[in-house]
């Protein structure tokens, strides 16, 4: 065989090193799934369970014990509980104890810890916060990429994610906090009760379908936004979201893919599912095409372009969905306090510790990127991508 070019050499090197740097966001990213317990049957597209059903993954001598111990809690946590159960006060003990593999001592505790979190933080004010002036409310919904797309066949509500193209670099990091926690209160106290309502079930889950493209490395930026995010909802809200798809993946995906996964719990591995390009098809099993994200839809141009950007945008603050989320919190905010102009400022909470997971996840990659080492320009360690916790 004849010499190698060495520009040959040097544009190899130079895929490899954008490979690994890569993998660590998509790493990153995969923290956005919530670290459930129970392993949802995902054959046949079928998700949507009814209460019983779902009741029936507890033991109900687990269930029970957990009923009595929360009826010894303090008055200010009970309160808050009645907005987290809304109506059906065994859901939440049956999420709680499949997140801590049905230990119910284990689950107590993160259920009383995440009850203190809302009373400590306000969480059951947090829809009569609006974020003003409208102006810096618009750019974060511009840099911080999600919205409700439709509904699924059976009644679930769909979230798009706009991973790659988000950039949440339009505010502080409180600001960016604030507005998902406000997101997920909306979808727990509203979205969830009218889904109920109108298909005659109850109704407390949802899909999110997170979008790959343009997923590039200065994202990397985003690790700790995504990492405070992914926090809150693993100690705070867990079990809400069914199945998580991944679409429009970059090519080098799936070879992340594959070093990554094998890392994962297996509840996690469970809830990810990774499309095929912009997914329609399979999507099209579970929901109608009305509700499929634009970067689902199939153009004659490639999967994620779309002619009605202006009015299949799900993620922008002039969508039907955002005004109508900013006007309800607007209007709580008057009810609250009708005398008072509404405040500027971010409402500060109180950020979670790093997953357990993550951590060990992290750990695991670091020992595999020592073998890269030598290809020049991969970080020495994980120390430079660490997160701080965000309180200060």
């Amino acid at each position: 065989m004849g010499v190698v070019p060495e520009e040959a050499i040097n544009q190899f090197e130079a895929l490899m090193e954008e490979g690994m740097l890569l993998l660590m966001f998509i790493l990153q990213t995969l923290f956005l799934i919530s670290y459930c317990v129970a392993v949802i049957s995902i054959a046949k597209f079928t998700f949507c369970r009814e209460e019983e059903e779902e009741m029936g993954v507890v033991p109900d001598v687990a269930i029970n014990q957990f009923e009595a111990l929360m009826e010894e809690v303090d008055e200010p946590l009970k309160r808050t509980f009645q907005n987290v159960h809304q109506g059906y006060p065994r859901e939440p003990l049956v999420r709680f104890l499949k997140a801590r593999d049905g230990n119910v001592m284990k689950a107590y505790k993160m259920l009383v810890d995440c009850l203190k979190w809302r009373v400590q933080n306000d969480i059951e004010d947090i829809l009569a916060k609006p974020i003003v002036p409208t102006d810096l409310y618009r750019a974060i919904r511009d840099s911080q990429l999600i919205g409700l797309s439709g509904y699924s066949k059976e009644g679930l509500p769909v979230f798009a994610v706009g991973v790659g193209l988000s950039t949440c670099d339009k505010a502080s990091v409180h600001y960016y906090v604030q507005s998902y926690i406000q997101i997920n209160e909306y979808r727990d106290r509203v979205i969830f009760p009218a889904a109920t309502k109108k298909y005659g079930k109850h109704i407390s889950k949802c899909i999110k379908i997170l979008d790959m493209t343009g997923l590039k490395l200065s994202a990397l930026s985003q690790i700790k936004i995504l990492t405070i995010m992914s926090s809150i909802d693993d100690l705070n809200y867990p079990e809400k979201t069914v199945t998580y798809y991944i679409v429009n993946a970059p090519y080098i995906f799936s070879a992340c893919w594959k070093v990554v996964k094998p890392l994962l719990q297996e509840r996690t591995k469970g809830k990810i599912i990774v499309l095929s390009g912009c997914g329609q098809d399979d999507l099209l099993k579970i929901m109608d095409y009305s509700s499929l994200p634009h970067f689902c839809r199939k153009r004659s141009s490639g999967c994620s372009e779309h002619s009605d950007i202006y009015i299949d945008n799900y993620y922008s603050l002039d969508h039907p969905f955002h005004q109508e989320v900013y006007n309800y919190i607007k209007q709580q905010s008057l009810i609250r306090e009708p005398v008072k102009p509404i405040k500027q400022g971010s409402l500060h909470v109180a950020l979670p510790e790093d997953a357990v997971e993550g951590a060990e996840i992290a750990k695991t990659l670091e020992s595999e990127l020592e073998k890269f080492k030598d290809l020049g320009g991969c970080p020495e360690s994980l120390e430079d991508l660490k997160i701080d916790n965000g309180k200060s």
